[in-house]
């Protein structure tokens, strides 16, 4: 039973530590993963690290492949598309909750958050999406609605890891000066149906620059089939 216990524990440790490094970036898209650097990396058995890796896996972030081994999952064009209908879903109705329910100091804390993604669209890619990541969660806390929350946080990390990837390679012009504080004004100060369009435009904008974004890596994907390198330090570089 203490066993047991123990490598739930180790897994969830490993878990939280191999997530990190995918939506850090430090695992790039395309990237091989060995199950023994990381359990010899983190002093543990194989055991908790294949079921931390299954767990990352079922969230869509790993893959494996017979005789290939797991890398950071390369997404198809369906990945992305079906994604970005569930995100604006769920976002939209953030968006006309947040403007509903959200206290006057959740109003006032969030526009200084929307304030620090603008800024660090400029001059930090990582710093960015991050805050973006807060941001975007901050408005469905606000909303009061544990259940919404649990929903954005399932497609949050994909999309996170999507907008490491690309945002070097996004051209500076594709980000304006006050993309987020523009939006919360109108969740802050807007009705519901003026929130939910702002954030559809809002969302509709990044999935277009994510899919531009991702394409060569798309198109990686079909140029390798089924199949791809063991090797663990090789990323996959994207196609020019």
């Amino acid at each position: 039973m203490g066993s047991t216990s123990e490598n739930h524990s180790l897994a969830d440790k490993a878990y939280t530590i191999v997530r990190h490094r995918i939506l850090r970036g430090e695992l790039a898209i395309g990237e091989g993963i060995s199950r023994r650097k990381i359990a010899a990396e983190l002093g543990m058995s194989l055991l908790p690290v294949m079921e931390a890796l299954l767990r990352l896996e079922v969230e869509g972030l790993l893959e494996s492949r017979p005789r290939a081994g797991t890398r950071v999952r390369i997404p198809t064009q369906v990945d992305v598309v079906g994604h970005h209908v569930v995100r604006e879903a769920l976002e939209t109705q953030a968006a006309k909750l947040f403007t509903r329910d959200a206290t006057r100091s959740e109003r006032a804390s969030i526009m200084k958050l929307a304030a620090r993604v603008d800024a660090a669209a400029k001059s930090d890619p990582v710093l960015f999406a991050s805050l973006h990541y807060r941001l975007h969660r901050r408005i469905v806390e606000c909303t009061h609605c544990a259940a919404l929350l649990r929903a954005v946080e399932n497609t949050q990390a994909l999309w996170f890891t999507w907008l490491c990837a690309i945002f070097p390679r996004l051209p500076i012009h594709s980000l304006g000066e006050r993309d987020h504080q523009d939006l919360m004004e109108t969740l802050i100060r807007g009705t519901e149906e003026e929130a939910e369009e702002k954030m559809k435009v809002h969302v509709k904008l990044g999935f277009r620059q994510v899919m531009d974004g991702i394409e060569p890596y798309i198109r990686l994907r079909k140029l390798q089939g089924d199949t791809y390198s063991r090797t663990t330090n090789n990323r996959a570089e994207a196609p020019s």
